[in-house]
């Protein structure tokens, strides 16, 4: 099968997560991705333990089937070679803050008169514009700014501090491959390059949408436990007797009729649907007691046949062992170099294709053992 993105070169300027993630993603779809990385200041996530064959299990994974390039970009001759080279790439990725890269001389403007078919994506914070653009942040910033913590978590806790870096990934990564994407199909139509401007706040203030309509259109603002789907109903999570938490989402009728009559709880017809605060309450401090009679295991044997929208809340182990893991290919075997029979335990890329293969052909590099 070939790989989908088979003949694009990406050039990929970027460290941390956003940046790389979004080319780990061209990557596994077939683009060769070139990673430029500085030989003194190594991209941080080579230090985050744990490792694994030497390196940070993080950087193995994010920088998967790329080429790991060593440059320093303060070297005059070191930017001469890359605008020699710049002019077989598609696409380059870069995450400094907004105007190191004009300073190095491989902004935009510079690169598109040698490259007029490039593709350039600068992935930062807050983006090229605005009082923002210069400061610094990380995703529970972005989270905060974009008002998706403000109706998070509970009333009297406060947001809650998530286990995925939400800004960054479904924020930053992944609306970066889709503008580039969309820049690539457009340069068939063009036969020019342009250039995306990719904020991790401005994405991460899209994710709202539902909670956004109501508020922008409806004039109605959503705090945290107000609304059906962040803890208002009794869609949410119900600790066991054991101590672990079931997710009950069964909003609708077919689901809520099917769930009262498995839990003998009549009470969840009654106001299930009811817009009243006390009812609410009543319903779902019923729920919680009736969830705290038996362990997790019993209620999975008891709704593991059920279509009621019930499921356990797994830990990360469980959840990369489990029965769908194996079923939907979560995990891929991925050799440690191009030629060798050792593999480590990788994600898989999502995307499914009836007739494109993805690639899993090595883990990330040490620095600077590629080749470009």
């Amino acid at each position: 099968m070939q790989h989908a993105l088979q003949g694009l070169k990406v050039l990929d300027f970027s460290t941390l997560l956003p940046g790389p993630f979004a080319t780990l993603y061209l990557a596994d779809m077939g683009a060769e991705v070139t990673h430029v990385e500085s030989p003194t200041r190594p991209d941080l996530i080579r230090l985050f333990p744990p490792y694994a064959h030497g390196q940070a299990t993080a950087h193995l994974y994010l920088n998967r089937n790329k080429q790991s390039v060593a440059l320093d970009l303060k070297d005059p001759q070191n930017i001469a070679t890359i605008k020699e080279k710049i002019s077989q790439y598609d696409i380059v990725v870069e995450q400094f803050r907004p105007g190191v890269m004009q300073r190095l001389g491989l902004d935009y403007a510079t690169l598109a008169e040698i490259n007029p078919r490039l593709i350039y994506c600068s992935i930062t914070g807050y983006g090229q514009t605005g009082s923002y653009k210069d400061k610094a942040g990380h995703d529970i910033n972005y989270l905060a700014l974009s008002g998706i913590a403000g109706h998070s978590g509970r009333t009297q806790s406060g947001p809650p501090p998530l286990g995925i870096q939400v800004a960054d990934i479904a924020g930053g990564s992944l609306h970066a491959v889709i503008g580039i994407l969309t820049a690539v199909i457009e340069r068939h139509q063009s036969g020019k390059g342009q250039y995306i401007d990719i904020s991790m706040t401005d994405c991460a203030v899209a994710l709202n949408s539902m909670a956004a309509a109501a508020a922008l259109a409806g004039n109605i603002t959503q705090e945290p436990e107000s609304g059906i789907l962040n803890g208002a109903s009794f869609y949410d999570y119900y600790e066991t007797q054991d101590g672990r938490y079931l997710s009950i989402g069964s909003l609708e009728p077919q689901f809520m009729s099917g769930l009262a009559q498995l839990l003998e709880l009549p009470l969840l017809l009654e106001k299930g649907t009811s817009l009243l605060a006390e009812d609410r309450v009543e319903l779902k401090h019923a729920l919680q007691e009736k969830i705290k009679t038996r362990s997790l295991l019993e209620w999975q044997q008891l709704f593991s046949a059920q279509d009621v929208c019930v499921e356990p809340v797994l830990t990360l182990d469980e959840a990369l062992h489990s029965d769908l893991a194996q079923q939907r290919h979560w995990v891929a075997h991925v050799p440690l170099h191009e030629h060798s029979t050792e593999t480590q335990a990788q994600l898989t890329c999502p995307i499914k294709f009836s007739r494109s293969a993805m690639r899993y052909d090595f883990i990330g590099q040490a620095l600077g053992t590629g080749t470009w």
